[in-house]
């Protein structure tokens, strides 16, 4: 399994209808198989989300954020993960707004050094 405790990742694609940017950064905590994490930058004041690290490494997490127009977001997310040739973790993710909007999205996030 891998261990997401304190490591950082920063979005590189993200479909139209997501807020996340490559200005955002999301620091990732694990206690178990629990994974938390806190994210802002770009688009969003501050964010957080709370899943569960399957075995496979892969993440399911339910996300909340606030938007620089002060609206509070929310959705879900699968992310399914791939180790670069370097050691870093790139996350492949499908999410769905589950507030108002519930369009669905695909976005990649890389790890930061």
């Amino acid at each position: 399994m891998i261990n997401y405790n304190r490591r950082k990742f920063v979005s590189v694609e993200n479909t139209a209808n997501g807020e996340v940017s490559s200005n955002t950064i999301f620091e990732y905590n694990q206690e178990e198989n629990i994974l938390t994490a806190t994210y802002s930058g770009g688009e969003i004041v501050k964010g957080t989300l709370i899943g569960i690290v399957k075995e496979d490494g892969s993440l399911q997490f339910r996300y909340n954020h606030v938007n620089v127009r002060n609206e509070i977001r929310g959705g879900q997310c699968y992310s399914t993960p791939e180790t670069l040739p370097d050691g870093r973790i790139r996350l492949h993710e499908k999410w769905k707004w589950t507030d108002t909007d519930q369009s669905e999205g695909e976005s990649i996030i890389e790890e930061v050094i």
